[in-house]
């Protein structure tokens, strides 16, 4: 770039500059000017601010005044109709309320009437309830007393069973009244089905057996009663399962020697008419049943023995078996009766039978003489009378006609049966 040229340009720019800077200069001062005018405006209308809001404050103060001097005033009647009408709407508030509360009352007490009637009978009857309890629990405290006062007395009675026996002169006693209980209770007769402590003559000496039942057709059987309790009742006593397992294989051992001894006395020699065994009569089912838990061939070997082991349970089938025997013996013979019976009655009935056709033979006779005489009435005397009615012979009683017997006795078509001979009976009592 030229020299020139520089300079023209930097004499341009210092010439706009230098225009730029007056032209800025003036604005300047006008500005400065309108500012001077604005600030005192500005502080004309501040104290115009300042009188205006101090005529504010005194007004506001002033109003403020009135206005409490008027709210006070607006508030008191204001208060006053509010009461006034509070007190109006109060009373009726109150009068509707109180109508509604006693309908509410009157509802409720409607309402809880059953449900009062209820609690009133729920009461009742929680005191019958209560009293029954009472009497309840009265009657249960005297039945405890009771029961413990019967419990008291079974112990005493138990234990003085059990001293009793354990006397044998007592057990024998109580085994002779047991057997014959269960004789008695088969329906059989003393004296006549069966006889107690029959005494006997043998070879060994005098037998005595506690009971001979009779059977049918003149047989006998032979009932001996034993009761080795010494050895159950110490098991029955014992406190230990070793004890009492060798008290009851005593009781065991025990009787198998009754068993022993009774087949020894060889009652059926002595009695011709018993079978060969013997009946041995143990008064309890529980005797027979603990010997055997310990023994279990103990019955097989008493049969052997020609002893039949028997408790009351078997025994009664045994009586009833030889009851039930003697009823059919009592009814063949009541049947023998009664063919006996029937064959008078046939003979009689032949020989009434006979005095019948007798009688009947003697009025057919009748009819027939009846009806000759008839016959020879007709024919030879009432001809001979009508002739006298013509004659004019009048009488208060007129000769009727006899009418001649036509019906004939009957005869007997049924004769009397003859009867069968009587079968002869068999061995065995069967016909």
């Amino acid at each position: 770039m030229e020299p020139t040229t520089l300079l023209l340009i930097l004499a341009g720019l210092a010439l706009a500059f230098g225009a730029g800077f007056w032209l800025g200069r003036r604005h300047s001062i006008r500005l400065a000017t309108e500012l001077a005018a604005a600030q005192a405006q500005l502080r004309s209308e501040e104290a115009l601010e300042v009188e205006r809001s101090l005529a504010l404050t005194r007004a506001m103060e002033q109003l403020d005044l009135r206005f409490h001097e008027l709210a006070g005033q607006q508030l008191h009647d204001n208060l006053e109709h509010f009461l006034r009408l509070s007190r109006e709407h109060l009373g009726q508030h109150q009068q509707t309320a109180l109508s509604s509360l006693r309908e509410r009352e009157q509802a409720i007490t409607e309402l809880l009437r059953p449900v009062h009637e209820s609690l009133t009978r729920t009461a009742e009857s929680l005191r019958e309830i209560e009293g029954a309890r009472q009497r309840d629990f009265g009657s249960l405290r005297q039945y405890l007393t009771d029961l413990r006062e019967s419990h008291a007395s079974l112990q005493r009675e138990t234990r003085n069973l059990v001293q009793a026996l354990s006397k044998p002169q007592v057990r024998g006693q109580w085994g002779e009244i047991s057997l014959r209980r269960l004789v008695e209770l088969a329906g059989m007769t003393p004296h006549c089905d069966f006889e107690e402590q029959v005494h006997v003559v043998g070879a060994d000496g005098a037998l005595r057996p506690d009971m001979v039942i009779h059977l049918p057709e003149d047989r006998d059987l032979v009932v001996d009663v034993k009761t080795p309790l010494d050895a159950y009742l110490a098991a029955a006593e014992a406190t230990s399962d070793e004890a009492r397992g060798a008290a009851l294989r005593r009781h065991a051992q025990h009787l198998a020697e009754r068993i022993r001894l009774l087949s020894s006395k060889r009652y059926a020699e002595q009695f011709a008419s018993a079978p060969q065994f013997v009946i041995l009569f143990l008064p309890g089912d529980q005797f027979l049943a603990a010997a055997l838990d310990q023994q279990p061939e103990l019955l097989e070997n008493a049969m052997r023995a020609g002893v039949i082991l028997t408790t009351p349970s078997s025994f009664v089938a045994l009586l009833k078996a030889v009851h039930y025997g003697w009823q059919n013996v009592k009814l063949a013979e009541g049947a023998q009766q009664i063919r006996q019976l029937a064959e008078d009655l046939h003979g009689r009935l032949s020989t009434f039978r006979g005095h019948l056709a007798r009688l009947g033979g003697a009025l057919e006779s009748g009819v027939r003489a009846y009806n000759a005489a008839v016959g020879s009435l007709e024919r030879s005397v009432l001809p001979g009378a009508r002739k006298f009615v013509e004659l004019g012979v009048r009488s208060e009683r007129p000769l009727d006609e006899l009418e001649a017997i036509d019906t004939a006795v009957r005869a007997s078509s049924a004769a009397v049966p003859e009867l069968p001979p009587a079968a002869e009976e068999s061995p065995d009592g069967t016909a």
